[in-house]
């Protein structure tokens, strides 16, 4: 399908069509995949723009205006009902071209699991967004102060310490020293249980003040009870919480509103927004954010953050204050948006002079401290890369850069990794792992230059059919993304060899760039040459191959170490007649492992589905053939 841009008669009826009303724009591609959806308050207007030759387009934008084979809408009565509608369809359809902010795992989140019975809370760098129901909360940039405030919170409240239990029918030390409730045991019920954490929750949206009113009304109410143990309770939380924060007041004329203050710092490349929580004139969160300076104006990128920061959030946590440094495009959409979502008017505010324009003097402060650590990190990165292009004499810096590695002992469970460096940055999105498939590759025998020489052709065998009528690197079918610059193999002239020989064999030696570097005294081999580069260990790009292929020995070793685990839980079950694999799961998720499996009774062993009154005495007599 020929893409609308090259058709400009089609292009033309098609925007004629498109109304002008307020409401959502969908962009999308030749598999009928949805590339982009936007709102504006005049439809036609704003698709329009993205086809006009003097409009100034991100190279982002650009390249998806490129893809487009159809456009489609959906008319709203207002603007604020279109940013609701486009907000729920980009949570549902997560569009590629939609992705604003760089999600660079840099900020830590906190994540509280609604969706299990007894809600875990803990820190995590990904954000993922499988389960509906669960909440997370930031991204924060202070980590310190993240892991005090979680640490504050865990003296204070009794909380779940472990994902699973340590014993099967008894809590573990925790529960004597009052610091979990007997999760493991049933000992307290889901509901009571979820109580506690929505205390915990009121922390991280910001109203501790008003957790600290309610426990002491429940305080008082305790001592008035004569529950003085519980009352002692109730006092020491209250006294933790006091420590959260208690150095962190912000100077302002109203202390009783809430506030958000949020501000940016720039250059050419690199956009950090930073987003200050301000709850009854106390610094309660500091959030930081990521996005391409050249994805549009100042206010464009802060209207942006804005909208996609609340559309996460539950009502309570949106302020009726929000600070902005620059004017805003569609300024009025979001506060009628805002306004409707919390139930309470939301004023955007933007300072001209005295204490609230300080307040954005010091937000921008802290985002130029941040872009000055990107700006510093991204030119050791630059500075590595052209080192390495220097070294291998590349013509071009090397932007995806693949590491491989085979993790095994003795040949058992043998597999490899394969992680990617774009940029010089890991990218985690795009590693893989493999299991070695060799029939040679056994307990006592290994094989590391045939496991390698496998790995190889199995990652690159989709290329191989394309060389027949493009055999060089500059064919636009090795212009992928996922083609790349440079691979990076850990070891030594053996395991290089062994690539090369299977590369040649598949007609890409021309086209892969191919290196090893061997561990003893990082040298960095080259395809059939004895000898290897003289390179100073030290040197940046040298220090970035180590970097990838440290990473790709840390990941290859921790998937050998769950392979070998699995296998290690199942080998003594798969040796019981009749026991399938299904079984074998159940029989693990029920009694957690192979130890309490041991000591079930047969009517214990019954419990589990699928395990009737024959196959649970086979199970026993196997564990205890003296008593069958």
């Amino acid at each position: 399908m020929t893409p609308l841009l090259n058709q400009p008669e089609q292009l033309e009826n098609r925007l004629k069509e498109i109304p002008s009303e307020p409401g959502v724009y969908f962009m999308r591609g030749d598999s009928g995949d949805i590339l982009y959806i936007g709102k504006s308050k005049k439809l036609r207007s704003r698709v329009r723009s993205y086809f006009r030759d003097s409009q100034r387009l991100s190279d982002r934008i650009a390249m998806m205006v490129r893809q487009v084979r159809e456009i489609e809408f959906i008319v709203t009565d207002t603007e604020s009902e279109a940013l609701a509608l486009e907000a729920n369809l980009i949570k549902q359809h997560q569009p590629y071209y939609n992705v604003l902010l760089k999600d660079d795992k840099k900020y830590p989140y906190v994540c509280i699991t609604w969706s299990e019975d007894y809600p875990r809370i803990f820190i995590t760098r990904k954000r993922k967004l499988g389960q509906a129901q669960d909440r997370y909360y930031g991204p924060y940039v202070d980590t310190r102060l993240l892991r005090y405030t979680l640490h504050i919170i865990r003296r204070a409240f009794p909380l779940r310490q472990r994902r699973q239990p340590l014993f099967k029918n008894r809590p573990c030390l925790n529960y004597d020293m009052g610091k979990c409730p007997g999760v493991c045991q049933n000992l307290i019920t889901p509901e009571e249980y979820r109580q506690t954490m929505q205390k915990v929750a009121m922390v991280f949206q910001g109203r501790t003040d008003e957790l600290v009113k309610t426990l002491q009304v429940q305080m008082l109410k305790a001592s008035e009870d004569l529950e003085f143990e519980k009352a002692a309770q109730l006092r020491d939380r209250i006294q933790a919480l006091y420590q959260l924060n208690a150095d962190q007041k912000v100077s302002l004329p109203d202390d009783t509103i809430s506030r958000d203050a949020i501000a940016l710092a720039a250059d050419a490349n690199h956009c950090c927004i930073q987003l200050f929580q301000i709850r009854a004139g106390k610094l309660v969160g500091r959030l930081g954010f990521f996005a391409d300076s050249q994805s549009g104006t100042p206010g464009d990128i802060l209207q942006k953050v804005l909208e996609s920061h609340y559309q996460k959030v539950d009502a309570v946590e949106i302020p009726t204050e929000i600070i902005v440094q620059h004017q805003l495009p569609e300024g009025e959409i979001l506060t009628e948006w805002l306004t409707q979502q919390k139930g309470k008017k939301v004023n955007l505010v933007i300072p001209q002079r005295q204490i609230k324009a300080e307040l954005i003097e010091m937000v921008e402060k802290n985002a130029k401290y941040e872009l000055a650590r990107t700006q510093r990190f991204s030119d050791l990165n630059n500075q590595s890369l052209q080192d390495l292009a220097a070294i291998l004499d590349l013509a071009e810096i090397p932007k995806r850069i693949e590491g491989y590695d085979i993790s095994h002992i003795q040949g058992s469970n043998a597999v490899a990794s394969q992680v990617v460096f774009i940029d010089g940055v890991a990218a985690n999105q795009h590693y893989r792992h493999y299991k070695i498939k060799n029939p040679t590759v056994t307990i006592g025998h290994s094989d590391d230059f045939a496991s390698m020489a496998e790995v190889i052709q199995r990652r690159f065998k989709k290329y191989v059919t394309q060389t027949k009528n493009h055999n060089t690197i500059s064919s636009p079918l090795f212009k992928d993304q996922d083609f790349p610059d440079l691979v990076m193999i850990d070891g030594g002239k053996g395991q290089l060899s062994a690539v090369v020989n299977v590369l040649q064999e598949m007609n890409l030696l021309d086209l892969v760039k191919v290196v090893s570097l061997a561990k003893k005294r990082e040298e960095i081999f080259l395809p059939r040459e004895s000898k290897p580069l003289a390179t100073d260990a030290e040197q940046p790009g040298v220090q970035l191959l180590r970097r990838v292929r440290d990473e790709a020995h840390r990941f290859a070793v921790s998937f050998h170490r769950q392979q070998r685990l699995k296998n290690s839980r199942r080998s003594r079950l798969e040796e019981i007649p009749g026991l399938g694999f299904q079984r074998q799961k159940q029989l693990l998720a029920h009694f957690h492992s192979i130890d309490y499996i041991r000591e079930a009774s047969p009517q214990q062993l019954t419990e589990v589905s699928g395990i009737g009154n024959s196959l649970a005495a086979e199970i026993y007599n196997f564990f205890h053939p003296q008593k069958s």
